[in-house]
């Protein structure tokens, strides 16, 4: 393994580790206490719950595919047909999970509204706007690359 790419693939743990926990431990926990308390906004707050443990699923691609394309890079493959794909995918799973997050935005608005919380809202839509911004991102890099591999192509082609 290079040394470059060590700190990224421990990030990409470390980023890991704390939403597995989340979803293991917190989440239950949230789920069981709203339903022990008898508080009315239960219900929306399972649909909250559901949706956090969906997204969980492309998240985990997503990380799984960031671990890939470091290690496309320790392998000198960076600029392949491999990395273009994994970017594609790592785009998908965070419009993915945006979607989901865009999609539970009413009971987050339900919880904001009779709780009278209105940063519940606002926690929703950073939910739903922090992945669309990861895509874009992805989309970018994509679009780079495969810009990049056909200059390289065509180079390798004249000389």
């Amino acid at each position: 393994m290079k040394r470059e790419t060590i700190f990224l693939k421990l990030a990409v743990f470390l980023i890991g580790a704390p939403v597995l926990a989340l979803c293991i431990f917190v989440l239950p926990w949230i789920a069981k206490d709203a339903a022990e308390s008898g508080w009315e906004l239960a219900y929306f707050l399972y649909g909250i719950l559901i949706v956090m443990y969906v997204s969980a699923i492309p998240f985990f691609v997503a990380l799984y595919q960031a671990f890939q394309l470091l290690n496309y890079i320790d392998k000198n493959k960076a600029f392949s047909e491999l990395s273009v794909r994994a970017l594609k995918i790592i785009k998908f799973c965070a419009i993915t999970i945006s979607g989901l997050y865009l999609a539970s935005m009413p009971f987050f608005y339900l919880i904001g509204e009779i709780d009278d919380a209105p940063g519940v809202i606002v926690i929703g839509m950073v939910l739903t706007f922090a992945p669309m911004v990861v895509a874009v991102f992805a989309a970018v890099l994509q679009k780079l690359l495969k810009n990049a591999i056909d200059i390289k192509s065509e180079n390798d082609l004249t000389v």
